[in-house]
Order: structure tokens, then C-alpha cells, then sequence
């Protein structure tokens, strides 16, 4: 699971990126509120952890503009403002949870893991069908008539990145930024490889390249539900 953490405290970042990381969070840091949304905004994070009292802009304000905007990630608020009235603004923002500095650490990567327990069932239930073809994004599968064909988890990432975007024309700047990280040194030529990979593994008619721009799907997808 992909985390952003906004906070402004470079000790405290540190030390909880330290923590995060050692229970298995890919972990990226935002030391104030501005930039915190922007990496937000980048759809990469299946989760955010999130500070109130924040530079440039506030915790309060940027889950509110990151909730009008349409995003779904669940956030968590971590901060030091206690009180009821501070908690149920904090909830009515759209937080998903809410947790009081100072904290015990098993409480918080226990509260983060629920949130992500919650998120891949609601991922679980979802196959993307791309017309000659259907993904499902958690076991990273391709079915194709009657074949299953394996993805890595980078290749299933893509694949679904330009399902979900069908039509439109997905830049190589955001597919890095999506699939490989907002501070990834992942190079174009990258893109470029794993676009090959799909291509030869689902042998892929409808994956057109716009040269020196991206790449986009041009059949229609629908969405699916899983039988359980």
C-alpha cells in the first residue's frame, strides 16, 4: 500500500515514515499543506495520514478541496486538536479516521491498517472490463476468452490506470507519478518497456501510442461486479 504522509514536524515525518515503512508502507512525506495536495491530487496514495497545523495550507481546508475534487482515498487525521468540536469538524471534512497526539504507534499502524483492509474490499469487488478483455486489479489477472493471463503488480497498475481513462490519453509523466511513485526515478524509456510487456502478454490491438505524449485504450470499458 502506497501512504502519503503530511506533516510538518521533520522529526516527527521521519521517525513515523521509519515506523510505516517497517509494516510494509511505501511511504512519501509532505512537509506542508500545499504540497501535500498536490501529491494527493496525483491519485498515486491508497491512504493519507494527515496533520491539521500545516504551512501554505491547512489540514482542515485541503481534505475539503481533496474531497470536492472527487477523491475517495481514506484519510486519517493525525494531531495534537483534541477537543469533540475538533473531531467531528475533522470527521465532517471528510476524514476517515481520526487519531490524538501524542499516539501509540500499534494503535496507529492498527487504525491504518483497517482503513487499508476497508479499501481492498471495496477494490476486491471491482473487475474492469476493457472489451476483448477484463482485468481484476487485485490479483492483478487478465482474463481473455478462456485464459487467465498473470501481470506483475506494475503492469496490472498501468493496465488499469489506462482502463480507468479509457479514451483519453494518459501522459507518461502521469503514469510515472501513478504507478511508480511522485518522487520515482522512473524514466520514460519505463513507461515505454512496460507498455511493450502489455502489449506481448494480452497481445493488445486497442493500447495506441501518441508519440512524445502517452498512450490510451480506444474501447469503451464497463465496470463489473465480482460473484462472490
Amino acid at each position: 500500500m502506497k501512504l502519503l504522509l503530511v506533516e510538518d514536524e521533520v522529526k516527527l515525518a521521519d521517525s513515523l515514515s521509519h515506523l510505516l515503512r517497517r509494516n510494509g508502507f511505501v511511504v512519501d512525506a509532505a512537509l506542508d499543506g500545499q504540497t501535500g495536495m498536490e501529491m494527493a491530487c496525483t491519485g498515486t496514495y491508497d491512504i493519507i495520514v494527515l496533520d491539521r497545523m500545516l504551512p501554505c495550507q491547512d489540514g482542515i481546508s485541503l481534505l475539503k478541496e481533496f474531497r470536492s475534487l472527487g477523491h475517495e482515498t481514506p484519510v486519517l487525521f493525525l494531531t495534537a486538536k483534541d477537543s469533540p468540536e475538533d473531531r467531528a469538524e475533522g470527521l465532517d471534512a471528510g476524514a476517515d479516521d481520526y487519531l490524538i497526539k501524542p499516539f501509540f504507534s500499534v494503535e496507529l499502524v492498527a487504525r491504518l491498517k483497517a482503513l487499508t483492509r476497508r479499501r481492498t474490499k471495496e477494490l476486491s469487488e471491482d473487475l474492469l472490463d476493457a472489451g476483448d478483455f477484463v482485468l481484476n486489479p487485485l490479483r492483478c489477472q487478465v482474463t481473455k476468452g478462456n485464459e487467465v493471463i498473470q501481470l506483475t503488480l506494475k503492469e496490472s497498475q498501468l493496465l488499469e490506470l489506462l482502463i480507468r481513462n479509457y479514451g483519453q490519453v494518459v501522459t507518461k509523466e502521469q503514469i510515472i507519478q501513478k504507478v511508480w511513485g511522485y518522487f520515482s526515478e522512473a524514466e520514460f524509456t519505463t513507461v515505454n518497456l512496460y507498455i511493450h510487456y502489455l502489449r506481448k502478454k494480452l497481445n493488445l490491438s486497442n493500447l495506441k501510442t501518441v508519440w512524445g505524449v502517452g498512450y490510451y485504450l480506444h474501447q469503451t470499458p464497463k465496470k463489473l461486479h465480482a460473484s462472490n
